[in-house]
C-alpha cells in the first residue's frame, strides 16, 4: 500500500496516467456525440480524437519539466520519447490502419473467397483487422493540449 500511496503523489507518474485517462474519456464522449452510440472500446482503444498517446507523453514531458527542470537528462529523454510516440501515431500506425482497410476489403471479397478451400474460407472469414489505430495531425494536437492541461493541473494541484 505504501507503493500505491507514493505513486499517487508522484506528479511525474500521475500526469501521464491522468493524461491518458482524460484523453480516453474525451475520445469516448466525442465518438458518442458523432455516432450517437456508446462504444466501450473507445475507453481503451487507440485512434481517434484526441490522441491518448500524445496526451500521455506530453503529460509526462510537462511533469518532468515542472518537477526536474529542463537542465538535466530527464526532460530531454521525455521529449525524445514524446516525439517518437507522436511521430509513430501519425505515420506508422496511421498507415497500418489504411492498410487494414484495404486488407479487410480483400478478405471480404467473394472473388478471393472462391479460390480458398472450404476450411480456409471459414478461417479467413473470422479475420477482421483493426482499422482505427493511428492519428491525424489534428488528433495528435488535441492530445498535446490534453497533456498540457492535465500536466498543469497535476503539477499545480496534486
Amino acid at each position: 500500500m505504501e507503493v500505491l500511496r507514493i505513486l499517487l503523489h508522484n506528479k511525474i507518474f500521475m500526469a501521464p496516467v491522468l493524461g491518458w485517462a482524460a484523453a480516453q474519456i474525451l475520445k469516448t464522449v466525442i465518438n458518442f456525440i458523432i455516432t450517437r452510440e456508446f462504444h466501450a472500446e473507445r475507453l481503451v482503444g487507440s485512434g481517434g480524437m484526441p490522441s491518448s498517446h500524445s496526451a500521455t507523453v506530453v503529460g509526462l514531458m510537462y511533469a518532468t519539466a515542472y518537477c526536474k527542470g529542463i537542465e538535466g537528462f530527464e526532460f530531454p529523454m521525455a521529449t525524445a520519447l514524446a516525439i517518437i510516440v507522436m511521430y509513430d501515431a501519425m505515420n506508422v500506425r496511421m498507415e497500418t490502419g489504411k492498410q487494414a482497410v484495404i486488407l479487410n476489403l480483400f478478405l471480404k471479397s467473394e472473388e478471393i473467397r472462391k479460390h480458398l478451400k472450404d476450411a480456409e474460407r471459414g478461417e479467413w472469414a473470422k479475420i477482421i483487422l483493426k482499422e482505427y489505430v493511428g492519428h491525424t495531425p489534428i488528433q495528435v494536437i488535441g492530445g498535446i493540449f490534453v497533456g498540457i492541461i492535465v500536466g498543469y493541473l497535476v503539477c499545480h494541484f496534486l
